[in-house]
């Protein structure tokens, strides 16, 4: 069998921790932060777990855990 290729967007963009879950960056911050909230640009900062919906897709993309 052939290895399974690896989607070059999703290794650059997530990580699968060593408990098997997704982290991603924050959503919602690339612009428009005149509009949001401090107590939002505060709480947004560095990395999240994704939700499980999302997360199932993202390993689709990543069968080897990168």
């Amino acid at each position: 069998m052939p290895k399974m290729k690896t989607k070059s967007s999703a290794k650059k963009r997530f990580k699968i921790s060593a408990s098997g879950k997704v982290i991603g960056g924050q959503a919602g911050k690339r612009h428009g932060m005149i509009k949001r909230t401090n107590k939002f640009i505060r709480q947004a900062r560095g990395t999240t777990v994704l939700a499980e919906a999302d997360a199932k897709i993202v390993k689709g993309f990543l069968p080897y855990g990168r």
